[in-house]
């Protein structure tokens, strides 16, 4: 996929102009964001995302361009879910730390920008792997397939605490901190002391976690498509509306029980197509004699669309029907005499 050098820049360009006026709006008004407020502005944020696909599609002006189209939708749709998981543990931090609403929109904007941050130099760093070391998708696929594994055996969690990270107690016990908040601000001065605020350390935690969580995102979605622009892009849009979204479906969060299996069952899926692409061109001289593995099934780009809408759509499905079948017993138990 050929990207003009003034394309990158425009791309990155308009994505940063949309987050400055977001810090801005933020900054200027503090406050508990109203449904109809986030729902304008996530129906602009999923709408530009599929729009973007459509303009995929016409701007390569080739037989490939309904290829990068769907490779570009396979890569939003699946970020976009693994976001939606990582909301959930965004909560439990608020929640840890105690930040004020009119608060968290601030510390969730920071936030984002530092999982935009860090997502790029994965990126760029997961893209110069691919392209000198072929057999890094065999690494990308046995850990998207471990990660896969370990997500099925928790299963449905009903925890509600927040974990520590060793980083985190690390921060905690390294910056002398107050447990005032102080506006947005992350640090203050109290008596003369310049110490750190709670928001200093629900920045750090949302950090850290994002960062995480892009050590399976990235790799999965590099099993969708080799393009750095559509890498890039395809993180972008998931990131951007991810905080409007937070606000948005926090309640409906909880209700999606089966959310961790049906993203196992994603990254599993995504490893084992990353192992097939790796045995597609094969050079390690202990596997098939260094040749590439032709008998080795191929799973088309449209196939892993199809499978990805499938499969997030029964979680969901699943996971709604279980909490409204649970929550009728709760309240048969409540009623009986």
């Amino acid at each position: 996929m050929a990207v003009p050098t003034w394309l990158w820049f425009a791309t990155v360009g308009v994505m940063a102009a949309l987050l400055l006026f977001d810090v801005v709006v933020i900054a200027r008004r503090p406050h508990v964001p109203s449904t109809k407020e986030v729902s304008l502005a996530l129906v602009f944020y999923v709408g530009a995302a599929l729009l973007f696909g459509l303009g995929v599609w016409s701007f390569t002006h080739d037989a490939h361009g309904a290829t990068f189209m769907t490779q570009y939708y396979a890569g939003w749709l699946t970020e976009y879910s693994l976001s939606v998981d990582n909301l959930f543990l965004f909560l439990l931090i608020m929640a840890r730390f105690g930040v004020p609403e009119k608060l968290q929109q601030s510390a969730l904007m920071i936030g984002i920008i530092i999982a935009i941050v860090l997502r790029g130099i994965f990126i760029a760093v997961g893209a110069a792997a691919i392209n000198q070391f072929s057999w890094v998708f065999y690494l990308f696929g046995a850990f998207l397939i471990y990660t896969a594994v370990k997500l099925g055996r928790e299963g449905q969690s009903d925890d509600d605490e927040y974990d520590e990270n060793r980083f985190m107690v690390w921060v905690e016990h390294r910056f002398p901190a107050t447990d005032q908040y102080d506006r947005a601000k992350l640090f203050t001065r109290v008596g003369g002391r310049r110490l750190a605020t709670p928001m200093f350390i629900v920045i750090m935690a949302l950090g850290t976690t994002d960062l995480l969580f892009a050590l399976d995102s990235i790799p999965a979605i590099y099993g969708l498509t080799k393009e750095p622009y559509l890498v890039l892009t395809a993180n972008l849009f998931a990131l951007m509306g991810l905080r409007q979204l937070y606000f948005l479906i926090g309640g409906l969060l909880r209700r999606l029980v089966y959310l961790s299996l049906g993203l196992a069952v994603l990254l599993a899926f995504i490893g084992v197509k990353l192992v097939l692409h790796a045995l597609h061109e094969n050079q390690l001289p202990f596997v098939n004699n260094g040749e590439p593995v032709s008998a080795a099934p191929d799973i088309p780009i449209s196939v892993s669309l199809a499978a990805i809408v499938a499969i997030l759509g029964v979680t969901t499905l699943a996971s709604l029907w279980k909490s409204r079948r649970d929550a009728r017993g709760d309240q048969a138990e409540v009623s009986a005499p």
